[in-house]
This record gives C-alpha cells, sequence and structure tokens, in this order.
C-alpha cells in the first residue's frame, strides 16, 4: 500500500513538473530538411492572429503592422579590416567604423499607408592604423584635428533632423521629403568653416549624392522587405542581383533561404558575393593582371508581429590580387578586406 502511495506521489510530482511546450518550424542544419520541434512554452513568444509574417497553408508573406505612436530602430553599422600585403611580402592593415543611428515613428494610419517620421539620430566614423584612431562622433565634442573638423561639422548638421516617410503596410516606400531643410542646415554650419561659397555649393552638392529621396527609398526597401511578394515556405530559396559598380557590368548577387519561423522571429539566411573575375592586360613584355572576388553570408531576422527587422548580421569577404609580370618574374599586391554589416546590432 505504502509503494502505491509513494509511486501515486511521483506520478502527481512528475505531472506537475511537466511544463507546456509548443512547436517551432526550421530547418534541419544537418539535413537541410524542414522540421518541427519541441520547444518550452514559455520561451516562445506570442505571435498574433493578425501578425505582419504569418504562415498561410505553408507560404509565409511579409507586410508590416505598425501601431501609431510607437517608434521603431534602424541603426546601422559597418566594421572592416582591411589588410594589404606588398611584393615583399609586408603587411598593413587598418579599421574602419561607421554607425548611422536612426528611428522611425509612426504619426498616423490611413488605410494600408504609414505616415512615418525618420529621426536621424546619431552618426559616428573611426579609423585605426599603425596604433592611431581617429573618431568623428556627433555625440562627441568638436574633434581637435582641422581636417576632422568639417566632416564632424556636416554629420553634426545632419543628425537631429526629422525627414517625412510615406510607406504602404507590404513595405513599398511611396514617398521621402524633407531633404531641402537638411541641406540648408549644412550649408549654414559649413559658412565658419568653408568661406568659398562655391566650395561649400560643392560640398553640399557631393552630400545629395548619396543623401536622397532614391537612394534612402532604396535603402529601406532592401533593409525591411526581404521575403519576395509571392512568399516563401520554409526551406524554400530565391535570389536577388544588383550592380557593384557604375557600368552594370559587375553585379553581387544575393542567395536568401527562409529558414525558420518560431518564437515571433522569422530568420532568412544569406550567401552569395561576385564570383571571382580575373582582367589581364599586355603591354609588350608587361603583362598587368588584377583579380577581384567577394563572398557574404549570415542572418536576417524579422518580428513576426510586426514585420520590422529585429537584428541583421552579414560577414562580407572581399580579395583583390594585383599583378605585373614581364614573363620572367612577377610582382603581386594582396588587399583583403573582411566587413560585418549589421542592423540594430543590440537585438538579439
Amino acid at each position: 500500500m505504502k509503494n502505491i502511495a509513494a509511486l501515486a506521489l511521483i506520478s502527481i510530482a512528475l505531472v506537475s513538473c511537466k511544463k507546456e511546450t509548443a512547436t517551432v518550424t526550421k530547418i534541419d542544419p544537418k539535413t537541410g530538411k524542414t522540421i518541427t520541434v519541441e520547444v518550452p512554452a514559455d520561451s516562445v513568444k506570442e505571435v498574433k492572429a493578425d501578425a505582419a509574417i504569418k504562415d498561410s497553408v505553408g507560404i509565409f508573406k511579409q507586410t508590416f503592422k505598425l501601431e501609431k505612436g510607437k517608434t521603431y530602430p534602424l541603426t546601422t553599422y559597418q566594421r572592416d579590416t582591411k589588410t594589404m600585403t606588398d611584393p615583399q611580402g609586408k603587411t598593413m592593415t587598418g579599421t574602419s567604423e561607421s554607425t548611422d543611428e536612426m528611428s522611425f515613428t509612426v504619426n498616423d494610419i490611413k488605410g494600408n499607408v504609414y505616415d512615418l517620421t525618420i529621426n536621424l539620430i546619431g552618426k559616428r566614423n573611426s579609423q585605426s592604423a599603425q596604433g592611431k584612431t581617429v573618431i568623428v562622433d556627433t555625440k562627441l565634442p568638436l574633434p581637435k584635428e582641422d581636417d576632422l573638423k568639417m566632416i564632424w561639422n556636416v554629420n553634426k548638421a545632419l543628425t537631429g533632423n526629422k525627414l517625412n516617410m510615406k510607406m504602404d503596410t507590404n513595405g513599398n516606400v511611396i514617398s521621402i521629403t524633407g531633404f531641402e531643410a537638411v541641406y540648408t542646415k549644412i550649408s549654414d554650419a559649413l559658412k565658419n568653416i568653408v568661406k568659398d561659397a562655391n566650395q561649400r555649393a560643392s560640398v553640399v552638392a557631393s552630400l545629395k549624392e548619396s543623401f536622397n529621396e532614391k537612394v534612402l527609398k532604396d535603402q529601406f526597401e532592401k533593409n525591411l522587405s526581404v521575403i519576395p511578394k509571392k512568399g516563401a515556405k520554409i526551406g524554400e530559396k530565391w535570389s536577388t542581383s544588383e550592380s557593384a559598380d557604375e557600368a552594370g557590368k559587375i553585379k553581387v548577387t544575393s542567395n536568401y533561404t527562409l529558414k525558420s519561423a518560431g518564437n515571433g522571429i522569422v530568420e532568412i539566411a544569406i550567401t552569395g558575393g561576385i564570383p571571382k573575375k580575373e582582367e589581364k592586360k599586355s603591354q609588350g613584355p608587361m603583362t598587368h593582371s588584377m583579380s577581384s572576388e567577394l563572398s557574404q553570408n549570415g542572418t536576417i531576422k524579422f518580428d513576426q508581429n510586426t514585420g520590422w527587422i529585429n537584428n541583421q548580421n552579414i560577414s562580407v569577404k572581399t580579395t583583390q590580387v594585383e599583378t605585373i609580370s614581364d614573363g620572367k618574374q612577377s610582382q603581386s599586391m594582396k588587399s583583403v578586406s573582411n566587413s560585418s554589416v549589421m542592423v540594430n546590432p543590440s537585438s538579439k
């Protein structure tokens, strides 16, 4: 009788200790097949019935479900470490970092269109080489070095501004306005540094080439919407291609795989790059050759409920070798760059 009672107590204890579970769909890294695994229910973030990225008959489509009055972060960070090797085998390494901090506040929602304020919060750039580091940070005081003062003033005038953006619930950027006021602010900030009006105009014109509606629209649509409009299944692959040079001869290919959906996060893997390409030119006995290639791999994670990007972490490696030969002997210069390209790096 005592034994039966003991068994009953053990049984009750096991039942009370048993935790509820939830299922998560993902790709088995060993087999590449789609599998469903059980995880503790309390570790899984609740996915709303009207989630932005939801499963419909096995197909996930990306939309946006942003809330009026809320602010969503979009901080980009890039770190490049470049190593140069000369013909004698000596190496020189330099590192550069850049951070652009911004956020998006939802002012209003009309139909399927969001009225957003883009808050330009801060910019930071640093370069390190041969034991020396220089930093230009809008959250720090004006640098003492004369050659850095103009960069700081331009960046300082650029931050603290707001742009207005209209975007639909599918992630299509309709318009971005407010640039002229920013250009004027930057021109005024340069008056104490660049006395010549033509030179100031040249600086602003150069900025306009990289900071304008088209550039930002392309950047935001690329970062915010990755899943194809038709949707994708777990394990499905798709590719995009874009020009890496002005002539459009070199293309960067990005191969995506919808890796998993679970715990309120949709994860996408990315690979690809630029295949190795070699060019040779000869003049008399001399031959000049140049080879280059680029590879990338990493992950992008989106919040399933809002559709907003949670985190991106992509590694990019670029290798370039330049060789000059007279048929008897040759000399080569090699450059290898390892980069980390992140979005919202503090998110896990």
